[in-house]
This record gives structure tokens, sequence and C-alpha cells, in this order.
């Protein structure tokens, strides 16, 4: 940051941007922007990256919305996936819930709320040995199809 006061400001700006239904966008490290509730597009399926910081590995999976998957000892329920359209900065955003089940104990929440593709870091999984955050989102509708010329 360039000064105290432009520090205390973004942080000002960050804590105050909040939409209605939850949602924060967060538009790069200077600075804090909000969208409409009405520019948020629905999609069904959430793409998340997960990283098992033992193996070094990141994998990259599709979880429908409604549904739980299963990452390491995580269970990842998604609730929503929405994004902007292409007119506005680049966001998506998603509604997990995510629950730390090693073998042979029960289940304990350890992350409830949104996580945001351009700040993988603003509402963060703490974990010792994964990590999870959203990508993207996309719709079921069009897995698959692509938009090339003689490709449907």
């Amino acid at each position: 940051m360039a000064s105290d006061m432009d520090r205390s400001t973004f942080l000002n700006t960050v804590a105050s941007a909040v939409l209605a239904g939850g949602l924060a966008v967060v538009a790069g490290a200077a600075a804090a922007q909000t969208a409409a509730p009405e520019d948020w597009r629905q999609h069904d399926v959430v793409v998340l990256q997960g990283l098992d910081k033992v193996t070094a590995r990141i994998s990259r999976f599709e979880v429908a919305v409604g549904q739980t998957v299963r990452f390491g000892t995580f269970n990842i329920r998604v609730e929503t996936c929405q994004d902007l359209p292409p007119t506005l900065p680049p966001e998506s955003a998603a509604l997990l819930h995510v629950e730390d089940q090693p073998p042979d104990e029960q289940p304990r929440e350890i992350f409830s709320g949104w996580m945001f593709a351009s700040s993988p870091g603003l509402h963060a999984v703490e974990h010792p040995v994964y990590d999870v955050w959203v990508a993207s989102c996309k719709s079921a509708s069009t897995d698959g199809q692509s938009s090339a010329p003689g490709s449907n």
C-alpha cells in the first residue's frame, strides 16, 4: 500500500463490501468493487482445485450444486455457484461447506461460507494437509459443447 491511509481505506472498503445475499467481490489487491445482485449468474457446477500438501499434488474437480464430494479427508458440499458476465470484472463465487473427517472419526466443520476465485486467500480453508479453492463456475448444459465451427 502507498500509505497507512490507503491501507486503512482498503481494509474498510473490503470489510464493508457486502452484497445482498452475502456476496462480496474483491477486485484486485488495491480496491473492492461490488456488483448488483441481478448481475450474478447462477450455474450448476463449481470447478474446485485442491492441494495435497504432503504430495504437492493439485487436483482439479467438478461438483454439481447440491452435491457433496470427497477430497482427501474433506467432505465438500456446494450450495451455489455464481459468476459475473464478461462485461464486468471476472469473478466466480461459491457457497461451500467443508467438513474434515479423518478415518474412524466424526466429521468436524472447518469452513462454511463464500469462496471467491479471484481471492482464494480471502476466505480460505485452514488445514495442515489440504487446501481447497474455487477455480470457476460453469453450467452443466454446456458441458462438452464447443463453439468451434463444425464441432457440434
